[in-house]
């Protein structure tokens, strides 16, 4: 009986072969084939993930250029503005530094008191760098770039 099974089960096996190879050629020659039909689709499918892809990625890339460009203008504005108030500052404090100068007799001493004012502001800016000077960058340049 086992014999008969098993003979029985590799004729169904080979009937099941035969109709599926029958399907196949009867896909191939059919003109209006579900098969070439959704090859198509997905071959279009791919050209537009393809094409959307590149398109994102140039949009992405302008994106960032256009970020990168708003913070370096408003870098260079302010960069403009702190030269013109550092010239302003210089001709002020060499203006009060004469003027102390004379008021104490020998003018050398304004240049003294105003460049040891000057070492208490460094030093006191070095001490309180992160909280006055970094921390108010990082914060402006982030806001600038998720503007």
């Amino acid at each position: 009986m086992e014999d008969r099974n098993g003979t029985g089960q590799a004729e169904a096996e080979t009937r099941e072969k035969t109709w599926i190879k029958q399907e196949l050629r009867e896909m191939e020659t059919d003109e209006n084939n579900p098969i070439e039909d959704r090859k198509e689709l997905v071959e279009d499918l791919f050209e537009k993930a393809e094409a959307y892809a590149k398109t994102s990625f140039e949009i992405y890339k302008l994106k960032t250029a256009n970020k990168m460009a708003e913070v370096v203008a408003s870098l260079v504005a302010r960069l403009v503005v702190i030269l013109f108030l550092s010239f302003f500052f210089l001709m002020i404090n060499i203006g009060l530094a004469i003027w102390l100068g004379e008021s104490l007799g020998k003018v050398y001493y304004g240049f003294f008191i105003v460049s040891g004012l000057y070492a208490i502001i460094a030093v006191s800016l070095y001490v309180f760098r992160d909280p006055i000077i970094k921390n108010p960058i990082i914060n402006s340049i982030i806001s600038q770039v998720l503007k």
